[in-house]
């Protein structure tokens, strides 16, 4: 048995500023140095200069590829023998099967049984073996403790380890290495492990740069913790933003966090689904939620940094369900007031539809999809009701279609 196969994150240490140098030394040659991006055009919708750090195009996707490498590289020949166990349903998993293979160190993840099968082959891609328990993180998360004890394997924590911690702490430093002068940085927030890096790296050498983390609104525990001086559980919320959805911080990143931090604010779904789609058609880039989330918060409270601060908005990862991001896509385009579901209630007969389709054709708007409903119990008989998916070129082409349904006397609701 292994000294790390019997996880006690009492015994923890925070890792220093040469930790983090050590780190970067040992992915020297493996991991990208992403690209710090300067944005005219975040910068022009938030009222300062942002520049994004460009995580969600890191190997695997994601920044969490670093502290796993960290960790991985600073076993001892007996500990790499042994190999290594993780538990994680998503970037984690994936950044621990990659680093183990470049490091030839055995591997195995536990993942739910309910996990995304998209997510599940992938972190096979990478080499590791994967083998599914609960229906959970918690219950996943103890079924890896207990392996671990039973074949002597290493537990490579996502985020409550000072290895991981000084491998994540080095987004900081190629931050310092890109950027003579900044004001700020903004980063996602989840189990801390990349905030408590990156405090740890930024502030060593410029300790008046502003470190703020976001979290989601419905899973604000590093927020309430710092609020009350002490470790906090919240309840499970809904957020599409999986990557931060913790319910509890680590109690090594908290006492990091508490410390360098100089705030943690919050951000809702909606916000950030309209950061993925502006991302997506702005700047070409494929951002996950979890990853948006510190750029969603800007873009609505982009007045609390000055017009004149240089920004770092950290893009922490790109792994999106292909489903997920469709639903992005139409939300997005809602949200932006270019496309719209109206329904009509017509009479049922020939050429109702034809001429309300005439009328929508002569305003230069196009029809993404029609649904014709006469059989529902809420449609009067001799009536039919029509749902039009419309796309539009602004909202002022809502207001027009409005006063031609007027006209015609349809009788008309806007859905979304």
């Amino acid at each position: 048995m292994t000294a790390d196969s019997v996880w006690s994150p009492g015994r923890l240490r925070a890792p220093s500023y040469d930790d983090i140098v050590k780190a970067q030394e040992i992915m020297n040659g493996i991991v990208r140095k992403t690209p710090l991006q300067y944005s005219t055009t975040f910068s022009r919708l938030v009222g300062t200069s942002i520049h994004l750090k460009l995580e969600c195009l890191q190997l695997t996707g994601s920044f969490k590829v670093r502290g796993a490498l960290a960790k991985i590289g600073g076993l001892t020949e007996k500990q790499a023998g042994h190999g290594v166990i993780a538990a994680s349903a998503g970037n984690h998993a994936q950044g621990v099967a990659f680093a183990s293979a470049r490091k030839d160190v055995p591997c195995t993840i536990v993942m739910p049984k309910n996990a995304s099968p998209a997510k599940v082959a992938a972190t096979k891609s990478y080499g590791a073996s994967v083998v599914q328990r609960g229906f959970n993180y918690e219950e996943a998360w103890e079924a890896t403790q207990e392996m671990a004890k039973r074949e002597g394997r290493t537990i490579i924590h996502a985020f409550d380890d000072p290895d991981v911690i000084a491998g994540q702490g080095t987004v900081g430093l190629e931050i310092l290495e890109d950027m003579s002068s900044l004001d700020r940085i903004y980063l996602p927030v989840g189990g801390g492990g990349l905030a408590a890096g990156m405090a740890i790296a930024v502030k060593a050498k410029r300790p008046n740069v502003k470190i703020i983390g976001v979290e989601s609104k419905a899973f604000p525990a590093m927020k309430e913790s710092m609020k009350k001086g002490s470790l906090q559980s919240v309840k499970a919320g809904y957020t599409i933003a999986d990557g931060i959805s913790v319910k509890s911080p680590g109690r090594l990143t908290f006492d990091i966090v508490s410390r360098y931090l100089d705030d943690i604010v919050l951000v809702d779904d909606t916000t950030i689904v309209k950061t993925m789609f502006l991302l997506m058609e702005r700047a070409k880039l494929v951002v996950e939620p979890a990853g948006a989330a510190s750029l969603a918060y800007l873009l609505t409270n982009g007045h609390t940094a000055g017009k004149k601060e240089k920004v770092v908005s950290i893009l922490s990862g790109g792994n999106v369900d292909m489903y997920l991001l469709g639903q992005v896509v139409a939300k997005g385009l809602m949200q932006m007031g270019r496309m719209v579901k109206i329904f009509i209630l017509l009479p049922d007969k020939p050429g109702a539809l034809k001429d309300v389709v005439d009328g929508i054709a002569e305003l230069s708007v196009n029809i993404v999809e029609v649904e014709h409903d006469r059989l529902s119990s809420n449609i009067p008989a001799g009536t039919a009701g029509v749902y039009l998916s419309l796309e539009l070129e602004s909202e002022k082409n809502v207001s027009k279609l409005i006063e031609m349904f007027k006209k015609k006397g349809i009788e008309f609701r806007v859905v979304s």
